[in-house]
């Protein structure tokens, strides 16, 4: 049984600054821990977080994947098969590294939790830091992402079971699932408390497309295509688009951009057309919604075979892109609000799913580390 009188040993965690998921779980997984459990955010930004919690502090890393204009190229030399974004000469890379490589040193951390970098896994795993890789979807069977995952001592997958890949078995003994991971419950209410506070019309039917802030955007045109398809509904997007001189968009598609209130607008939907990001996902199935999925391009098809595992759940309708024609937005839409089974959405969302994982990090620590003993340095130095 820990002695409550010593100082816990910091988490280190790693937070990729592309989209929000990513700093979206963090926060919510950061704020169900101990608040005597110290916590170093290592990221490339830290504008992407919503509130963090006293106990933990940002360490801003320059960017694993964007040059900073010093690199020296040396493409020559061959990227082995455990890497995956390791190129030579760039130091920004070595200074990420090196600043992480010193906090192991000199905080003497209990875990590092990696979301997500194979490369910033192995590190860990070389300095003899345990490390929890954050699980996503996707073609992940190279030999980087197996020795992630082999030397892991956890894995966390922030979605549901029933979404998990067939080829997870080897190392299913170690995932904590953690459905809605980042995701709140609705503060939008129902559809109705939803269509007042966007001032819609309480009767008619609304199709909401999404984009999250990861990727491009979907195509302007065949959004057109698809609300004259549909001239009785509003069609409402929000999120990156990329416009296209071509569109010919009517006055029932409304593009409002980036809004402060997605939730609400997926309350008010009757339809939910997305992409297949976690965040967006858990937002999708807590409201409830029909729902088509259009994966846009990601490394390793992580979209794809997300969207591949929610059409398998029942939880929403797969499709490769956007349909290209009046007729084929009509057999889609009839095609997802036919086969739409709320009861199975609500099984892929958890009530509370921070404070489950929170609980597994803390048993994971106690399990590896015992009792644990007094850090090497002075606690104050887990907090630089």
């Amino acid at each position: 049984m820990r002695d409550l009188t010593l100082p816990r040993r910091p988490f280190g965690y790693f937070v990729h600054h592309q989209g929000r998921g990513h700093a979206e779980r963090c926060a919510a997984l950061l704020a169900a821990l101990p608040p005597d459990r110290p916590v170093t955010i290592f990221c490339a930004r830290d504008d992407i977080f919503p509130a963090l919690p006293g106990h933990v502090r940002i360490t801003r890393i320059p960017s694993l994947f964007e040059r900073g204009g010093a690199e020296v190229d040396m493409d020559q030399v061959e990227t082995p098969e455990t890497l995956h974004c390791a190129p030579l000469g760039w130091p920004g890379i070595r200074q990420a590294m090196g600043t992480i490589a010193a906090w192991f040193a000199s905080a003497d951390p209990a875990l590092m939790i990696c979301d997500v970098s194979a490369e910033i896994a192995q590190l860990a795993r070389i300095c003899s830091v345990p490390h929890v890789k954050i699980l996503q979807h996707g073609a992940r069977d190279d030999a980087g992402h197996q020795a992630a995952y082999a030397g892991a001592a956890g894995l966390l997958a922030p979605f549901a079971a029933e979404l998990a890949q067939p080829d997870w078995q080897a190392f299913a003994h170690k995932i904590h699932f953690a459905p809605g991971l980042g995701v709140t419950a609705s503060r939008a209410g129902d559809r109705a408390t939803a269509r007042r506070a966007l001032s819609l019309d309480p009767d008619r039917p609304v199709a909401l497309i999404l984009s999250g802030a990861g990727g491009t955007g979907f195509s302007q045109a065949p959004l057109g295509v698809a609300a004259r398809a549909f001239p009785g509904w509003t069609w409402l997007t929000i999120g990156k688009l990329q416009e296209e001189w071509h569109a010919t968009e009517g006055r029932n598609l409304v593009s409002k951009g980036w809004v402060d209130d997605p939730e609400t607008h997926v309350a008010a939907a009757d339809l939910v057309i997305s992409s297949t990001g976690n965040t967006t996902c858990a937002q999708v199935l807590t409201a409830g919604r029909p729902w088509i999925v259009v994966p846009e391009w990601r490394y390793f098809d992580e979209q794809r075979l997300k969207a591949e595992a929610l059409d398998r759940a029942g939880a929403a309708l797969h499709l490769p892109h956007l349909p290209s024609s009046a007729q084929a937005w009509r057999a889609a839409v009839t095609q997802a609000m036919a086969r739409h089974d709320p009861a199975r959405q609500a099984r892929l969302i958890s009530a509370d799913p921070a404070a489950a994982a929170a609980r597994w990090l803390e048993t994971l620590s106690d399990d590896l580390w015992g009792a644990e003993p007094l850090p090497l340095h002075p606690v104050q130095g887990a907090h630089a």
